[in-house]
């Protein structure tokens, strides 16, 4: 199989080739094709993966040795070539690089707004950046591998995969290791750890960066209710400590880390601004002189990345967490994203289902035909919508499984955010500015017409390519 990376000069790359190396996917990819329009962060990267342990057949720190061969690697700036008979595409790019994230972050943060890069008034700047990008990357999949997967990282995850469905359909499938995570840390806090690749008695519904566990069945009995009732056991993982626990008995249910910006909004706002820089600025400002050094490392490269990403694990969500308050040595040994992508691209070429959380239209399709044959996974939603759903993986794609209703307030809150979302997206796909500044209207962490009006304009000023994409009403189809 050949797997081609879209923002192959990525950071976390090094990620998906250790796990392609080693462990249960090792001899699923023949090939990997790293494509970035930056050659010297594809040198910087190639060179980290030359360095990593298992590729001299030794197995990387925590993982199993690799078993078969080592798929062949070939890097391209070359978008085209890179797709040429590519069977998945894995896509991760950030137009505009960390500097970029940093003015989505600094000029929320200038007008008293969250800054955060996927969350809010800093996520709706990056997808009108991502989309574009990524409606180009789908037009060439459809001219040069047709038949090829899209397995979209690219943030914010839910967002850009909603834009691409009516390019890809169901070829298009959007991961996030977030709601995962928080499944099977509370699973374990729960006593009763849930197998990889499995999600039997897990009821979870959401966006992306938006969704609650709210059922955690084993045995036939839900152990959520008595989780929540646990100090002992919520203070055991990141999610249980991060909300108070009264708040956590309001609702009867685990909220994803991400719902800290909603519920917490005041304190993380403040404790934002309190940070010497923002999270945008630490990240960039540790690639500027980290990249060019790892090109040049030789066999130090993969120690170096290493080092690099094991600090930037620490610092994740440092504006939830009290002074001195460490991160979970299971999260900081990194990981996450690439096993869930590679979960799915097993499943989805045939060896053995899968059960993941993953973003997809929100769509149950019954096995009768005729009117009723179609509903929403989650009530309430609409069915066209791409949603964050326990999926069954196979051959044919995600399909999502049935979820219960949400409480009237949970309802609420992602039918408004899912509505800044599809205006957000329409905004990017047909360059819309009038959307654009209803969607940063409307989001319930802005909620103002003056500062939404601040915050576009200032946005258009960091990025000048925002101006080129809006189009006049009468050239909009």
């Amino acid at each position: 199989m050949r797997l081609m990376i879209a923002g192959g000069g990525g950071f976390r790359v090094p990620l998906v080739y250790r796990a392609l190396i080693s462990g249960p996917y090792s001899g699923l990819v023949s090939e990997l094709v790293l494509y970035d329009v930056d050659p010297g962060r594809l040198a910087a990267i190639s060179a980290v993966l030359k360095a990593m342990p298992a590729a001299a057949g030794r197995a990387a720190p925590g993982h199993a040795a690799a078993v078969g061969h080592l798929p062949s690697v070939r890097t391209t700036t070359s978008l085209r070539h890179a797709l040429d008979g590519a069977d998945v595409v894995f896509a991760a790019v950030r137009p505009g690089g960390t500097a970029g994230r940093t003015s989505d972050e600094r000029v929320a943060q200038s007008l008293g707004v969250l800054g955060q890069e996927t969350t809010g008034a800093g996520g709706i700047s990056y997808a009108l950046r991502s989309i574009p990008a990524m409606l180009e990357l789908a037009t060439e999949m459809r001219h040069f591998c047709p038949a090829a997967w899209l397995i979209n990282f690219t943030n914010p995850a839910g967002m850009v995969t909603e834009a691409l469905v009516p390019v890809l359909g169901r070829k298009v499938i959007g991961i996030c290791d977030s709601a995962s995570g928080l499944v099977y840390r509370a699973a374990r806090a729960a006593g009763a750890p849930l197998p990889e690749g499995k999600l039997d008695g897990v009821g979870y519904y959401g966006l992306n960066h938006l969704g609650w566990l709210y059922r955690l069945e084993s045995g036939g009995r839900d152990l959520l209710p008595g989780l929540l009732r646990d100090p002992s056991a919520l203070a055991g993982f990141e999610e249980g400590r991060l909300f108070p626990q009264a708040l956590l008995a309001g609702i009867g249910a685990l909220p994803n880390e991400y719902l800290f910006y909603y519920y917490g909004q005041g304190r993380a706002a403040g404790a934002m601004r309190s940070l010497p820089q923002t999270r945008g600025e630490a990240i960039h400002g540790q690639q500027s002189e980290l990249y060019p050094r790892l090109a040049t490392a030789g066999e130090n490269a993969f120690r170096l990345w290493d080092d690099a990403r094991r600090s930037r694990e620490e610092g994740y969500l440092a504006e939830a967490r009290g002074a001195g308050e460490q991160r979970d040595e299971d999260d900081l040994a990194g990981g996450g994203y690439e096993r869930i992508a590679l979960a799915v691209m097993r499943a989805l070429s045939g060896d053995g289902d899968a059960e993941l959380i993953l973003n997809t239209v929100n769509t149950v399709h019954s096995a009768a035909p005729g009117p009723g044959a179609a509903r929403a996974a989650i009530p309430g939603l609409p069915e066209d919508a791409v949603v964050e759903v326990p999926c069954s993986v196979g051959p044919d794609g995600a399909v999502p499984l049935p979820q219960d209703r949400p409480a009237v307030q949970q309802l609420m809150l992602m039918q408004r955010v899912k509505a800044v979302e599809r205006l957000t997206v329409s905004a990017a796909t047909y360059g819309s500015r009038d959307a654009a500044l209803a969607a940063f209207t409307a989001h319930p962490l802005i909620d103002s017409a003056g500062v939404a009006n601040r915050l576009l304009a200032g946005y258009e000023a960091a990025f000048p390519e925002l101006g080129k994409l809006w189009r006049p009403s009468a050239d909009r189809p």
